[in-house]
């Protein structure tokens, strides 16, 4: 698809424009002859706010697969497993009420993968239905009719914890390092030219190498001339049974932004706490090298954080759009401390993931 932006027309904007209306947002009439005009950004800001994704007002990949998935509702379409798995609203109700009944549907993510397809056969199973993993009305009335409390405990979450207490420790653990952009897409450009996705690959393989040099068994998700959708980052990191998933990024703004964030898988319904203690413990250790604002921990719905089947979190330890701070990737022994701070607060949760 192409980016759609302010200055945008045709009738893939009209449509951007009917899904936000659907979903209760205001756009202009001044707008709705398919110009993306103020009116429509402002919309599309306030969407992605409560998608809890990047608020820039512009309609890539990411916001149109969250406008298409906002379109539906439990019992909208016949649900179940395929390939590629099913998305949306629909099955984020789904998971809401099996997990509100004990059922492991796994965090709220709106995926339909193979933990939502157990759980629905398991709920058939219990209640006394054809175990064929289909939700269809039957399925869906019979949900309905028990009423679940949505504000039961998941077992997903309490399932996040115990799968880190099989660790050992970061000896012999498997890391996934993401290094944000690549190929083509360079990111943001610091005002001395320097390109995000060559700086945060640089950071990612001197993470890498220090996560080594302490026992680990890190995995970069990109070498320097591919750039893997988000999807397939997770799908590699999910696929080599990674026990965590750091991926790193550098943030941008205008010339004076300045500071330290990291980010963990958070929307409105749900959020992984494993991911936000990861984050709390890089956060502090990666403010203490950079001496930079903390900027804090951010919940995001991203789909590189929604899709890992593990802890994961983005670190941005600093504003490459900032002179002073994009100067910093450049001075001897910075990348080093970093991927010395990081790999520490992995090991600290680690370690503390055993308690």
């Amino acid at each position: 698809m192409r980016i759609i932006r302010r200055g945008s027309r045709g009738a893939d904007v009209q449509d951007v424009q009917q899904r936000l209306i659907a979903f209760g947002l205001h756009v202009g009439t001044e707008d709705l002859s398919g110009r993306y005009g103020e009116s429509t950004e402002d919309a599309v800001r306030s969407f992605q706010q409560r998608r809890s994704i990047p608020a820039d007002g512009v309609v890539g990949p990411e916001t149109w697969e969250q406008l298409v998935e906002a379109g539906y509702e439990l019992g909208d379409r016949t649900l179940y497993l395929r390939y590629p798995y099913l998305r949306g609203d629909d099955v984020r109700g789904l998971q809401a009420k099996l997990n509100a009944l004990g059922f492991d549907a796994w965090r709220q993510d709106g995926i339909f993968g193979e933990h939502v397809d157990s759980a629905v056969r398991e709920f058939q199973r219990n209640t006394g239905r054809e175990e064929d993993g289909i939700v269809g009305p039957e399925t869906v009335e019979a949900l309905e009719r028990l009423r679940p409390d949505p504000k039961a405990p998941s077992r997903a979450l309490v399932r996040e914890a115990e799968s880190l207490r099989s660790t050992s420790g970061l000896a012999g653990t498997v890391i996934a390092v993401d290094a944000g952009h690549g190929g083509e897409d360079a990111g943001a450009v610091g005002p001395g030219g320097l390109r995000e996705s060559e700086a945060t690959l640089a950071l990612a393989e001197a993470l890498a190498e220090e996560l080594r040099s302490r026992g680990a068994r890190p995995r970069v998700l990109r070498t320097r001339d591919d750039n893997p959708s988000a999807a397939d980052r997770a799908k590699t990191a999910n696929a080599i049974g990674a026990a965590l998933c750091v991926s790193v990024h550098l943030n941008e703004g205008d010339a004076v932004a300045s500071g330290t964030t990291c980010s963990y898988f958070g929307t409105e319904a749900t959020h992984s706490p494993a991911g936000l203690r990861l984050a709390e413990f890089l956060q502090e250790e990666v403010v203490a090298v950079t001496g930079l604002e903390d900027c804090r921990t951010n919940p995001t719905g991203i789909a590189l954080l929604r899709e890992t089947r593990m802890p994961a979190v983005q670190v941005e330890p600093l504003f490459i759009t900032n002179e002073h701070e994009e100067k910093m990737l450049g001075q001897p022994g910075f990348a080093h401390n970093l991927a010395v701070a990081i790999a520490k607060a992995v090991q600290r949760f680690l370690e503390t993931a055993q308690d």
